[in-house]
Order: structure tokens, then C-alpha cells, then sequence
């Protein structure tokens, strides 16, 4: 496995995280495959044959439909190994790994979304979101677009802005408007597999890092029976799952891309170190990127399981209590900010090797891939947000939370 420093997975394993051998067989793949995927601008298939092959696209799912009954921490730790190996790989793990729990907690009672669930573990089916679109500007909670109902069928048309990977998805999440004459803040999420939906791409996707994610955008014209829309609506399923998993398994990957970096410039450093050399080039550049690497895997494990406690209680007052979404979205804010440093400071560490674009020590697609994260859902859009609920707590009880 090329692309990982055995020495960073040890200190893994021993700060409490889990890395399953199915996992390693996968990241193993994605770090092959990571440049051409990344030169291409490519969705990255052999990762996903693998990931279907060991059987990773159902570790959330319980045992009784098929899956291994893992949980989001396992994922968050998936995410982070795919992450030191391929950015994009990890990213579209990532994305639907939040489908899936979503559907595990909110398509309880639905028979229609349970059989999706046995479909997911028989048939290992990849699914992708769409929740923002050009009328709305991107704001996630609110939808142009409606749901139509036909007696016992139904049908939308939705512009996404973003629908990462969503030509090689077996399956669609979307966010619509419960009906026609519905608000826009009345949302429902809605279950579309491969056969209900066509799309026609009305945006590119040429960017600088993530570029594997394909994430462009299309119009949706889908149809299906009813039963396909989820029984909660969006707006709980908003805050108890959306909100917290996405931003864990981000965090988790940009974790791993920083760890890529940090890996590369560890190798660098003890490469031109010397006997009688107390300070090898890049030394004290290493150092940093190894300290708040450090602090970042650390808090996002610690977040982990703050969002296992709370999702186990009957319930759901503290997955959508105020201090726990206001920490789930400043995570996320911090795990960017943090993963970009960490780069930053690996890049320094590797000197003009790291600049390059190629050789054994370039982190040049670290770099790129790393600085999406703080406007994947723009910091200072959340921020803002926060604000507001910051002014609620008062410094001493922020410092002790």
C-alpha cells in the first residue's frame, strides 16, 4: 500500500480507531488508480469494484438485511483510510455512507425503503444525493422543485446545481417540495433507483481538486410510486442525520488526504536526515503538520462518538438539540480549516519534491483535493449561522462542554 505510512496507521489503531483488512484491500486500490483518476477527472471504477467485491457499501446496514451492522464510527474510519489513499474515492464513500443512514433511520417503517436496504447488501448498490439546486442558489433547505402525485404514483423534475457521480449511481436521494403549492422549506427526501430517473448534464465538471467526485451537474425527470418518498420529512431528517454523518465523514476524509500529505513529507524528512544532522530539511515544517494532524484525527474521533451517544438515545432531542448541531457544524469548519494547515505545513515540509506533480513525494493533489473543503458547503455560510446560537451559551460553559 504505497500511499500510506505503516507508522501513521499504527498510531491509528492505537488512538482507538478501527481498520478493517476489507478496508485496507480497498485503499490499497483507490491509491493505485488515485492519478490517472485525478488526471482523468474520472470517476474512480476500480475503487468501486473493489468496495462492492468486499462488500463496504453495506457495513452500516444491520446483519438481518445483510450487511455487517457497523457503525458511523467504522465508516468515519473508512473514510479517513480511503482518504491517505484517494481524496475522490473517499469523498463518494463518504456521500453514500450519509444515504445510508439516512435510510436506516428515517425508512424504518417503510417497506418499500427496507427492501431497498436488502437490495443495497444483495446487489452492493452506490448511491448519490442531490439536495441543492440553481433556483435556490444551493441552500439545502429549500427546493424548487415538487413532488407530483398521480393516485399512487409520483413524478418531479429537479435542476441540481451539484449531483456528484450521479451518472454512475444505482440510486438518487433528493430533496423536493412535499407538493406543488408546499413551501419551500417543506421538504421531503425521495428513493429513486436506476430505471426511474433520467438525466441530462447541464454543467461540467473541471475543477481543481476532487476531481474524481464528477460531480456535475443535471436535470432529473424521475417518476415513481409514492411509497418512494421517505415518511419523515426532510426536516428532521435534516438535522438528526444529514448535518452530523456528513460532516464526520468529511471531516474524516480530509482527515485522510492530510495524512496523505503528512506520510509523504515523514518519508522526505527521514530520507535526508543524516548522523550529526539534529535538523533535517523540512524538520520543523514536519513537526506541525504531525501536531495538528494529530489534533484533527483526535477531534474528529471524539465527535464520532459524541454523535454514537447521542444518536443511541430514545429519541431524538439531542441529535437535534442546539449545542450538539451548532458542534457537529463547527467540526466540519474546524476539520477544514485544520486539513488545509496540515497540508500546507507537508508541503513545506517536502520543499519543491512536494510542489511537483510527480514523483514518489508529490502532494501536489493532496493540495488541490484538500482546499475544496472549506467551500463544500462555504465555512463562512456556516459560521454565520452559528452565530446565533453561540450567543445562547455564555464562554465558561463553552470551555466545559
Amino acid at each position: 500500500m504505497t500511499a500510506l505510512d505503516s507508522s501513521l496507521l499504527q498510531t491509528t489503531a492505537q488512538s482507538g480507531a478501527r481498520l478493517p483488512t476489507r478496508a485496507q484491500v480497498v485503499a490499497a486500490v483507490a491509491a493505485e488508480h488515485a492519478s490517472t483518476v485525478d488526471r482523468e477527472s474520472r470517476f474512480p471504477h476500480e475503487t468501486f469494484a473493489a468496495a462492492r467485491e468486499q462488500r463496504l457499501l453495506s457495513m452500516l446496514a444491520p446483519r438481518e438485511l445483510g450487511g455487517d451492522g457497523a457503525s458511523v464510527s467504522d465508516a468515519v474510519d473508512v473514510c479517513y483510510m480511503l482518504g491517505m489513499s484517494c481524496g475522490s474515492s473517499a469523498m463518494i464513500f463518504a456521500m453514500h455512507q450519509i444515504q445510508v443512514v439516512i435510510l436506516l433511520r428515517h425508512g424504518k417503517n417503510s417497506p418499500w425503503h427496507q427492501q431497498l436496504l436488502r437490495r443495497l447488501c444483495k446487489d452492493q448498490l452506490l448511491f448519490a444525493s442531490s439536495t441543492t439546486e440553481n433556483q435556490t442558489g444551493g441552500v439545502v433547505r429549500a427546493s424548487s422543485c415538487a413532488v407530483e402525485r398521480d393516485g399512487g404514483r409520483m413524478s418531479l423534475v429537479k435542476n441540481g446545481t451539484v449531483m456528484s457521480y450521479g451518472a454512475e449511481a444505482d440510486g438518487i436521494l433528493l430533496t423536493a417540495r412535499r407538493a406543488p403549492d408546499a413551501q419551500p422549506s417543506d421538504q421531503v427526501l425521495v428513493a429513486f433507483v436506476k430505471g426511474d430517473y433520467e438525466l441530462e448534464k447541464i454543467k461540467e465538471w473541471d475543477t481543481m481538486g476532487m476531481r474524481g467526485t464528477c460531480s456535475t451537474g443535471y436535470t432529473l425527470r424521475g417518476s415513481g410510486d409514492v411509497d418512494q418518498v421517505l415518511p419523515e420529512s426532510y426536516e428532521r431528517i435534516h438535522p438528526q442525520s444529514m448535518v452530523p454523518v456528513a460532516h464526520l465523514t468529511w471531516s474524516a476524509v480530509w482527515c485522510g488526504i492530510a495524512a496523505g500529505a503528512v506520510s509523504r513529507a515523514r518519508r522526505l524528512v527521514r530520507n535526508g536526515a543524516k548522523p550529526g544532522n539534529q535538523s533535517p530539511p523540512g524538520a520543523s515544517h514536519l513537526t506541525r503538520s504531525m501536531m495538528s494532524l494529530r489534533g484533527l484525527r483526535g477531534s474528529v474521533v471524539a465527535a464520532a462518538a459524541s454523535y454514537e451517544r447521542a444518536a443511541a438515545t430514545p429519541g431524538a432531542d439531542l441529535l437535534e438539540a442546539i449545542d450538539f448541531q451548532t458542534g457537529m457544524n463547527l467540526l466540519k469548519v474546524n476539520s477544514s480549516e485544520t486539513a488545509i494547515a496540515t497540508v500546507l505545513s507537508a508541503l513545506q515540509a517536502c520543499g519543491l519534491s512536494g510542489y511537483r506533480n510527480d514523483g514518489e513525494f508529490s502532494v501536489a493533489r493532496n493540495v488541490r483535493d484538500v482546499l475544496s473543503s472549506s467551500i463544500m458547503i462555504n465555512n463562512e455560510r456556516i459560521l454565520a449561522g452559528a452565530a446565533g446560537a453561540l450567543l445562547l451559551f455564555d464562554v465558561p460553559q463553552l470551555l466545559t462542554d
